[in-house]
């Protein structure tokens, strides 16, 4: 039975915290492995003769307190006199093992506030961390944030999802300002979040913005572009990428179209209304917008009179049936935005707009793994016509 082993029996058999037997040795241990990392680098041994006159030598050492889940840790970083010595057992400027700071990034993802973040490891940890500890601790991510923002893009998407969602934020006072995100699909069906900015409201002028931001990054060629109708999206959309093509998501004009309805009416018009986007082909899902129009335009001719005017609401029909139900509406990226919004509701606010963002590239690196290899439904069967479209669009 070696000393560790003989001070975690004593402990234990005292009923002490074992934790800090583990504490002492991970700080001896990793103590003795600075000073034999200096002696491999050096070629000689303490005191040896041989590092007489060699040109270099020891030159004392300095201190770094190390927080690790046993505790925090004393550790002694020797130095040569030269100035050569880079040791590896340590990295540099860490102050927290990786363990510990994956941890609090994986809560900080997750929506948990810093407050609730310091309590857990102190509870989980056995010692204090503030909220400013924490949050320093979550800044290794905004590095990831630079990359989020430079990283090339594709060429070709097949679709791009446009729509913003609303966070509240601190900038001198707590406002919900807009997170303008764009979300891509490529040619063989996988998803990615191509980029975001934020603004304290929505706007067309914005949008494009974000639009110009991802041709500048590769994006070349984009079959169709769907958001909820903002006044002017179109405009910005064709400035950009002007070949492409454009869909009103129908969700949000059934959703506007019931408010403005009698609350007796409102279920047999949602009923009407699904027929445009059931129908077989584009000639039915036009007689059935018509009929739409000619049945309710006498109770409700202003909320009929927008749809007559609106060229944007078949577009769908003119691309492969297997995805008509994925891009007749922006429920896709909407889904993720209210997942994003269920951790924010955690935090209440965010302190600052660099916190914000920190949170939103955690949330677009995960969303952007996780489908990275995954096709959507139906754009694997529609593959071949998406390339003809593609090759159409060049021509």
């Amino acid at each position: 039975m070696n000393q560790f082993t003989t001070e975690i029996v004593d402990a234990l058999v005292k009923k002490q915290d074992i934790t800090e037997v583990f504490r002492i040795h991970l700080e001896k241990a990793i103590n003795a492995l600075l000073a034999t990392e200096l002696t491999t680098f050096l070629n000689y041994e303490k005191y040896d003769r041989i590092g007489f006159n060699s040109g270099n030598s020891r030159n004392g050492s300095y201190s770094r307190t190390l927080h690790t889940e046993y505790g925090d840790l004393t550790i002694q970083i020797p130095r040569d006199r030269n100035g050569e010595f880079k040791q590896q057992t340590v990295a540099p400027y860490t102050r927290s093992n990786d363990t510990l700071e994956a941890t609090v990034i994986h809560l900080f993802q997750k929506g948990i506030t810093m407050s609730e973040i310091s309590n857990l490891i102190e509870k989980m940890y056995g010692h204090h961390y503030t909220p400013q500890t924490i949050s320093n601790m979550t800044k290794s991510v905004s590095e990831t944030v630079e990359a989020f923002h430079n990283r090339p893009l594709h060429n070709r998407y097949v679709c791009i999802y446009l729509d913003a969602t609303y966070i509240p934020v601190r900038r001198d006072t707590v406002s919900k300002e807009a997170v303008y995100i764009a979300v891509g699909i490529r040619e063989d069906g996988s998803k990615e979040v191509l980029a975001y900015t934020i603004a304290p409201t929505e706007s067309a002028y914005n949008w494009q913005e974000l639009l110009e931001e991802i041709k500048d990054r590769g994006v070349e060629e984009v079959l169709l572009f769907i958001s909820d109708g903002l006044k002017g999206m179109v405009d910005a959309i064709t400035e950009v990428f002007p070949k492409a093509r454009y869909q009103t998501c129908l969700v949000h004009i059934a959703r506007n179209i019931t408010h403005k309805v009698r609350v007796e009416d409102r279920q047999e018009v949602c009923d009407d209304f699904k027929t445009i986007h059931q129908a077989e082909d584009a000639e039915s899902g036009q007689a059935a917008l018509d009929s739409f129009c000619e049945k309710w335009k006498k109770s409700y001719g202003r909320v009929i009179k927008p749809l007559r005017e609106n060229d944007y609401l078949l577009t769908f029909y003119n691309f492969p049936e297997a995805i008509w139900r994925s891009i007749y509406s922006t429920n896709l990226i909407e889904s993720f935005n209210k997942q994003i919004k269920k951790y924010t509701k955690r935090k209440e606010q965010f302190p600052n707009e660099e916190s914000l963002e920190r949170f939103l590239v955690s949330q677009f690196e995960d969303y952007n793994q996780r489908f990275a290899t995954r096709c959507h439904i139906g754009f694997n069967k529609a593959r071949a016509e998406i390339e003809k479209m593609f090759e159409a669009l060049e021509s």
